[in-house]
């Protein structure tokens, strides 16, 4: 049986990000975020239900979410599921987590000191500063990163002509 593994967040980052690198020298950085789940509850009035989400990412992504992005920056992330075991003290442990392989920056940029930079024009979703970088660890054999694929032709080829149809 075929399986889809695709992971799409929008929200908040929950801390500073530590850039690091491996003695590769692939960058490489965990983060958290945030992301809210608006629902009514018995009574009837609004509840946010906060879910805290742990995201690695590699590469040239890892190394422009550090340049760009602070704890609270609004981000978008695109990556798949990863399930991850070890012991510790002699316990096993586990933990599911986010891979991310696309990076969209949402909201204006903010300088050191604070200040955004809003004063351009034009409108958040022109402004939006996106990367896309693939990362395939070894582990992962079956995993394919997204990509663009050409339209394979589909049904029997031209046998089907019908004169109604305008095209």
């Amino acid at each position: 049986m075929a399986s889809y593994n695709r992971v799409m967040l929008i929200g908040n980052l929950t801390r500073d990000i530590e850039l690091r690198h491996t003695p590769g020298g692939t960058a490489v950085t965990d983060l958290g975020m945030a992301v809210n789940d608006r629902r009514k509850n018995a009574q009837g009035e609004w509840v946010d239900d906060v879910t805290y989400v742990d995201i690695t990412l590699w590469g040239r992504t890892a190394e422009i979410a550090a340049e760009y992005l602070r704890k609270g920056s609004p981000v978008f992330i695109e990556g798949r599921l990863r399930y991850e075991t070890w012991e510790a003290d002699g316990q096993k442990k586990s933990r599911l987590k986010v891979v991310g392989e696309r990076l969209q920056l949402l909201g204006s940029r903010q300088d050191d000191s604070g200040r955004t930079d809003s004063g351009r024009g034009g409108s958040s979703a022109s402004s939006a500063r996106q990367v896309h970088e693939s990362y395939q660890d070894d582990s992962a054999e079956d995993y394919a990163p997204p990509g663009r694929r050409d339209a394979q032709p589909t049904g029997g080829g031209s046998s089907y002509q019908d004169p109604d149809i305008p095209f």
